[in-house]
């Protein structure tokens, strides 16, 4: 797999440091699956964080601080386990594998939002409200021109897009901001399945497509 489009070493650390959303962990997990030179980074930046929490200075605890945090894992022991989602992914195209990122995840049936268009919601069991989907699309179909409000992860599962800045593939990631105005083209030959997740509403232009970005939550 020619992988041609990284996360940065900024968002490997945030991802180390457990600073990222879970929707947006999950996008990034599904990346450092597919490449190896990530993931060595990410391990690298692990390492990193280890040594800088071994130089801090250490912080006084309360006299409580232990009888309490006993107590909080006696009551978690004792409470009841949540069943673990199970569902089936949605059918995907013969090349095209559900990340293990999203092990335990409940996905909906494809649904339609356009000609050439379908998507899928995937909730998360560590946070139902997180705002992640998958795109299925055409090839020669595009989404409308767009900026974001907040943060987009989108990782390529199959299939190419063009976007007027790159050519992304299997395997490729995203990040994409309010200072990017974009509108993702589907290479012809395939569909194209991404996988994303958003901390705010994409910007479309034109109110169709806000419409229909609404009805998504896009």
């Amino acid at each position: 797999m020619d992988i041609q489009h990284h996360p940065d070493d900024g968002l490997l650390l945030s991802l180390a440091t457990g600073q990222l959303a879970a929707g947006m962990r999950r996008v990034l997990h599904s990346h450092l699956e597919l490449c190896p030179a990530c993931r060595e980074r990410a391990a690298a930046l692990d390492a990193l964080g280890g040594l800088l929490l071994d130089d801090a200075a250490p912080a006084e605890l309360h006299e409580d601080a232990l009888s309490r945090t006993l107590a909080r894992i006696d009551a978690q022991a004792a409470a009841p386990a949540r069943p673990i989602a199970t569902s089936a992914p949605p059918p995907m195209p013969a090349g095209a594998r559900w990340p293990r990122a999203l092990a335990h995840c409940e996905a909906t049936p494809w649904r339609w939002i356009g000609p050439g268009m379908r998507w899928s919601r995937v909730s998360l069991p560590e946070d139902p409200e997180a705002n992640v989907f998958l795109l299925r699309i055409a090839a020669g179909k595009y989404l409308p021109r767009h900026t974001h409000k907040g943060t987009e992860f989108t990782q390529v599962l199959h299939g190419r897009f063009h976007d007027g800045r790159a050519l992304f593939g299997p395997g490729d990631f995203d990040a994409a901001d309010g200072e990017i105005l974009h509108q993702p083209v589907v290479q012809d030959g395939s569909e194209c399945i991404c996988l994303a997740s958003l901390d705010a509403p994409l910007r479309f232009e034109g109110a169709i497509a806000r419409f229909f970005g609404s009805l998504v939550g896009m």
